[in-house]
């Protein structure tokens, strides 16, 4: 029997991500608990506009693996937020680039502090070898299944 067979259950403990999900729900609760109002869907799109301000929705979508009509509904909410704004591209008015608000730049360094203690937090007790093989083997798994 190959090494790569799984049980029904211990496969889908892989494909449903239950430490992806255990880590973001850690993170939400760790946002709450510093009195943020913003979602981990939300972030992660703040995320991509604090490295790279005025992408378009299409590449927000891109990046963050979410569809057309998800990634509109998310930015939706973030705006009624105030923390973005949509302005038509100059070259293609059928394309809305976003832009972070200046309400949104100061949650930078708070949520980035909460992301990084939130990640010592589910990586205490594991080493850096252990952290890259998990990382190299999930990269795999990635690239495998595009």
């Amino acid at each position: 029997m190959p090494n790569n067979q799984f049980k029904r259950g211990e496969l889908y403990s892989v494909i449903n991500g239950m430490a992806t999900t255990a880590v973001a729900r850690r993170l939400q609760k760790n946002f709450r608990n510093a009195g943020l109002e913003i979602t981990i869907e939300q972030w992660s799109v703040l995320y991509h506009l604090w490295k790279e301000d005025g992408l378009s929705q299409q590449e927000l979508g891109n990046r963050t693996f979410r569809d057309k009509a998800s990634i509109t509904r998310l930015i939706d909410n973030i705006e009624k937020l105030g923390l973005v704004e949509r302005i038509a591209s100059k070259e293609d008015r059928r394309v809305n680039l976003v832009y972070l608000t200046d309400a949104a730049k100061p949650l930078q360094e708070k949520t980035y502090e909460l992301a990084n203690q939130t990640m010592q937090e589910a990586l205490q007790g594991i080493s850096k070898e252990e952290i890259e093989i998990v990382k190299n083997v999930f990269q795999r798994v990635y690239e495998n299944s595009k």
